[in-house]
């Protein structure tokens, strides 16, 4: 018989003593009724300053059930797979377009159900991309698709490798089970706020990739979606470039996952008719501290225990006027990264190793935009949007991928500064110091300085004015959704849109959980469980 502890609170040095004498003590039985012990969840109460705790569900097994159970305790049921039905049979193979979180596992499920997926990445393999991107960083020429955006791995290979959402699936924990199959960190299946971290997504990538090859699948790299074959309103094909050639895949089925940079592939999609509407997202910038200053305002005098993990925030304010501000994609111990996949733009960015243990930590500071915001009506509006900011930050940091940085203090003063404070930007290839309201919409400079004071009331020092500010931060979520019906297919038959880039993810587990989404509506023609 199995029992489940939850909300279990242990002092920092909890592991000192062995997991099953911790579990006796909960459920006030003797040490050898305890025949295992697994965590399965843990995460850090920092509420009280005083009393920073670990907060763990354990689940129990027990040679005899104790006369009473607690009340923080509950027996517990065996976790179920999903039962599927069976895959209906194609005449033609399924093709799978992109290669980030949504692409790999909607590759991966098509692959495990016998159909032998043909996927296309525009991009390079995860080693060879991750060439290109430090190559950029140090000052060398962008690669339009090789680069932070376009790749094995998407975008999520240089980010953080986050794995927390705010989506309750079954597939969920498969994902993380899967990922930690491919080589990803065992912590991920219990930690409250699981990350992989950029040092070592790229072998989780491969790994994923080759056995989607074992199974069956081809991934052609360096293939590039050009169009769709159609007839009589149902897709038939794609169509792809490959080194300078044609090529032409007969499908019935294509799983669309590109990610929110593929700007060339929604107007591809516009020109083709595809339904598709504009939708809102955020703008803003990176913001950095020191990570010893976010430990101490999260962890007080235990800052720096060696069984706390490097502190993060999440932070939001609704604003006068109706917009919202927020943190995202918080980066603990990590650096700001030239995310830019055209020539004449700047873009920023976050990501972190796993050890978390650099000496910044940095955040986005965002302002909510609309569809009203846009400079017009059209679904590619966003998208001109988007590059308008990104265009004036490449001018305003010196026409060299430079990005434009500011201190918190003069950027709240509404001047432009002329060095770092007490931080130190970590964005490659550099910055150019300046004011950041050249490069931002007049609402979100005074949003960011609105919030930035809101914050500092949650968060000691958020408004340090030694904080530095990196910008712009414009590819927050997709600016355009892909509109599906309720079996998964797009206005066109046989065209399954899924993940950030159709507008229907918010993060790598997100996306692989909506890849799977896309792949299971595509096996059972629509029946999705």
């Amino acid at each position: 018989m199995t029992v489940r502890i939850s909300q279990l609170k242990l002092p920092l040095d909890y592991e000192k003593t062995p997991l099953a004498a911790h579990a006796a003590r909960a459920l006030r039985c003797a040490g050898e009724d305890i025949i295992s012990v697994a965590l399965r969840r843990k995460s850090v109460d920092a509420r009280d300053k005083a009393d920073i705790r670990f907060v763990l569900t354990l689940d129990v097994e027990l040679r005899r059930m104790p006369r009473a159970l607690p009340a923080n305790c509950e027996i517990a049921e065996p976790d179920a797979p999903r039962a599927l039905p069976a895959p209906r049979a194609l005449a033609r193979r399924p093709v799978v377009v992109g290669l980030g979180p949504a692409g790999l596992f909607a590759a991966l499920t098509l692959a495990k159900a016998g159909l032998r997926p043909v996927v296309l990445e525009r991009g390079k393999p995860v080693d060879e991309r991750a060439r290109d991107v430090r190559a950029f960083w140090a000052g060398g020429a962008l690669d339009p698709e090789s680069n932070v955006q376009f790749g094995e791995g998407g975008a999520g290979a240089f980010s953080d490798g986050k794995l927390n959402t705010g989506i309750k699936d079954a597939r969920c924990r498969e994902v993380l089970e899967e990922l930690f199959r491919a080589g990803a960190p065992e912590e991920i299946l219990c930690e409250a706020r699981p990350h992989v971290g950029t040092d070592r997504l790229p072998e989780v990538v491969k790994n994923l990739r080759e056995r989607i090859v074992a199974l069956g699948g081809d991934v052609l790299f360096e293939t590039k979606l050009t169009g769709l074959k159609v007839e009589d309103g149902h897709l038939r094909g794609a169509v792809a470039e490959r080194a300078g050639d044609r090529l032409e895949l007969d499908a019935d089925d294509l799983i669309l996952a590109v990610g929110h940079s593929a700007r060339d592939v929604f107007e591809m999609l516009a020109a083709a008719g595809v339904r598709m509407s504009p939708k809102p997202f955020s703008i803003g910038a990176r913001i950095e501290h020191s990570q010893i200053s976010i430990d101490r305002a999260q962890y007080g005098g235990s800052a720096g225990h060696p069984a706390l993990p490097a502190a993060d925030y999440r932070l939001s304010a609704q604003l006068p006027g109706g917009r919202a501000a927020y943190t995202f994609c918080m980066c603990p111990g990590g650096t700001v990264v030239a995310a830019a996949s055209e020539q004449g733009s700047v873009v920023t960015n976050g990501m972190s190793p796993f050890a978390r243990d650099g000496k910044n930590a940095n955040s986005a500071l965002l302002v909510s935009v609309s569809p009203a915001d846009f400079p017009g009506s059209d679904v590619l509006a966003g998208v001109r949007f988007q590059r308008e900011w990104e265009r004036a930050a490449f001018e305003l940091g010196g026409g060299d991928f430079r990005a434009p940085a500011q201190s918190v203090g003069d950027f709240l003063a509404g001047r432009p500064s002329s060095g770092a404070g007490d931080v130190e930007p970590s964005y490659l290839p550099g910055v150019k110091y300046a004011d950041l309201s050249k490069c931002l919409p007049d609402y979100a400079v005074s949003g960011m300085r609105l919030a930035i004071a809101l914050f500092d009331r949650r968060l000691k020092g958020f408004a340090s004015p030694g904080a530095i500010l990196t910008g712009p931060e414009t590819r927050s979520s997709s600016p355009l959704r892909i509109e599906r019906d309720a079996g998964g297919e797009a206005s066109l038959k046989g065209l399954y849109p899924c993940g950030e880039g159709a507008g229907y993810a918010g993060g790598i587990l997100s996306a692989a959980v909506d890849g799977i989404r896309a792949a299971e509506a595509l096996i059972t023609d629509g029946a999705i469980v």
